[in-house]
């Protein structure tokens, strides 16, 4: 019925995803800046510093390049395809910050509005599917090129990310067995009253970094796209806007990633050293929301700038070398260690005593 419809909840859910798609767009845009400077330290050089102070205008430089750059589509490629792959691999990017919790609740006009897009108590199960369905705009675009260089860089990045899905699945298998839980909200709010994750599942982080690592395409992983090595990669075809959407979906990807990791091991948007309910009685439930998205943003920014920072230290690994750490290194280790938690959980539930 017309008059049932709450019209001041589809408005706010509609600004929040409005303002997380403008934030992951502007995050990526600044993260290309942020690499690039970043680099530039570690190899003694200034990196850019033209377009505005710092050359803080520098992303915005690039953007504009991208778009005026000529629009090519080749005669032999299957035109539709060819445009769906980097729309794809960008929609997938996006669809995943549906539902991370960026924090708890603001308090306006009566109601309580929930810094999350949809808090489903899949949650975790949610990311998978959709990051499951990225390997699709990577194939996509590389078959659709009829190139067969582009085909064989999709090929090696769709069985990449096959191959460390499995790792990271089983890496959170354990995860859950403690949390009890597939709802992120849930897992951030559990992590508040306890100790964050981490402390119980370093090797289980550690495993997830590395294949979050691999899902990005980012160094020491980033063998679909090796420019010099491998004749370049799945999107040798693309020019203009079209391969801009390709490289934002890994900056996307990216910062995705990070608040994931920052969701599920390191304590979400809880603050650290501080009590929350007791800051919020104290000071507000506004301002505590907004220094909860400052605390998640903090963390998501140390992942990111670690993102960078191994890209320009570790070398990329060899093709057989890549896939001998998923199968032979982290599968195994990932095993061992839901294991272990099961058999911990097990004693837990039966009070430390069969």
């Amino acid at each position: 019925m017309l008059l049932g419809i709450d019209w001041f909840f589809i408005l706010e859910k509609s600004i929040l995803i409005a303002a997380i798609i403008s934030l992951s767009l502007v995050v990526a845009m600044y993260s290309t800046w942020a690499e690039r400077k970043v680099a530039a330290l570690i190899q003694d050089r200034r990196g850019p510093n033209r377009a505005g102070i710092f050359g803080i205008l520098q992303p915005l430089a690039d953007g504009l390049k991208l778009f005026m750059k000529e629009e090519i589509i080749p005669n032999l490629s299957n035109g539709f395809l060819f445009v769906l792959g980097p729309g794809l691999a960008m929609l997938t990017a996006m669809m995943t910050s549906a539902v991370i919790p960026w924090s708890s609740h603001l308090e306006l006009f009566g109601r309580n509005i929930d810094l999350q897009i949809a808090d489903i108590n899949i949650g975790i199960l949610y990311i998978f599917g959709v990051v499951s369905m990225g390997v699709y705009g990577i194939m996509i675009g590389g078959w659709a090129s009829n190139n067969k260089f582009s085909l064989m860089a999709a090929i090696r990045g769709a069985s990449q990310i096959i191959s460390y899905e499995l790792a990271m699945g089983l890496s959170i298998i354990a995860l859950l067995m403690l949390t009890g839980s597939l709802s992120l909200k849930t897992i951030v709010e559990q992590q508040q009253d306890h100790l964050w994750n981490i402390v119980y599942q370093p090797l289980g982080f550690l495993i997830f970094l590395v294949c979050a690592f691999a899902e990005c395409n980012r160094t020491p992983f980033d063998l679909s796209e090796a420019e010099s090595e491998l004749n370049f990669g799945y999107h040798q075809e693309y020019s203009s806007m079209k391969l801009g959407f390709y490289l934002f979906a890994e900056y996307v990807n990216m910062f995705i990633s990070s608040a994931v990791m920052a969701t599920l091991f390191f304590g979400g948007y809880d603050i650290p050293f501080i009590n929350d309910a007791s800051f919020g009685d104290a000071h507000g439930q506004n301002l505590l929301a907004i220094l909860q998205g400052l605390s998640l943003f903090v963390k998501v920014a140390f992942f990111i700038f670690f993102f960078i920072w191994v890209r320009w230290t570790i070398p990329r690994f060899r093709y057989d070398q890549l896939m001998r750490l998923g199968w032979k290194g982290l599968i195994p280790l990932a095993l061992i260690n839901m294991v272990i938690t099961g058999f911990i959980v097990l004693l837990k539930a039966n009070d430390w005593h069969f």
